[in-house]
C-alpha cells in the first residue's frame, strides 16, 4: 500500500475510509471503473488563487466544473485564477493530478488552506473518492465526514462539465 502525506493525515484523523490503488487511467470513466464507483463520486481537488499567498481548495464532483461567477460571488471577490502546475505544487506539496487537502502544505500563517465543497458533494448517493496524494491512489469516505474533517464550506459553485 502507498504511503503518502495524504494517507498519513487520513489515518491520523481516526475516521473510516477505504484506500483504492490502481494503475494509470486516461479518463474520468476509467478512474471510476477502477475505483468501482460512478464518475460523479470522484472529487477533483482544484487549487484556486484569490491573491498573493492566498489559495483555497475547491472540491468538484467528477462530472462538474467550477462555475466561476458562482465561486466569485460566494467568495465576494471579482477575480480568481488557477495557479500553474509549479505554483500549485509549491503551495500544496502535491503535483497536479495528485492534489488533495489531506496532508497538504499550509498557508504562510500556518493554517490549512480553506476548502469549499460543491453542494452536490453531500447531496448525492454513496461515498466520495478523493485523491490520496499519488497517481492512482484514492481514499473513499462518507461525504459528510469529508466535509466535517476538512471544515469545508458547502456552496453551489459548479456547473455541468
Amino acid at each position: 500500500m502507498s504511503d503518502t502525506p495524504a494517507l498519513r493525515a487520513l489515518a491520523d484523523l481516526g475516521i473510516d475510509y477505504d484506500v483504492t490503488e490502481h494503475g494509470p487511467v486516461r479518463s474520468l470513466q476509467e478512474a471510476a471503473d477502477a475505483r468501482g464507483i460512478d464518475p460523479y463520486q470522484i472529487l477533483k481537488t482544484l487549487v484556486v488563487r484569490r491573491g498573493d499567498d492566498d489559495f483555497l481548495f475547491v472540491l468538484v464532483p467528477g462530472d462538474r466544473q467550477i462555475a466561476w461567477p458562482k465561486l466569485r460571488e460566494h467568495l465576494g471577490v471579482s477575480r480568481l485564477s488557477m495557479p500553474d502546475k509549479d505554483v500549485a505544487r509549491d503551495v500544496t506539496g502535491y503535483e497536479r493530478g495528485t492534489i488533495t487537502p489531506f496532508g497538504s502544505r499550509v498557508s504562510p500563517a500556518g493554517t490549512p488552506w480553506p476548502v469549499i465543497a460543491d453542494r452536490l458533494v453531500v447531496s448525492r448517493e454513496g461515498p466520495v473518492s478523493i485523491g490520496g496524494g499519488a497517481h492512482g491512489v484514492a481514499a473513499s469516505l462518507h461525504p459528510a465526514v469529508l466535509v466535517e474533517v476538512l471544515d469545508a464550506t458547502v456552496a453551489d459553485v459548479t456547473e455541468q462539465a
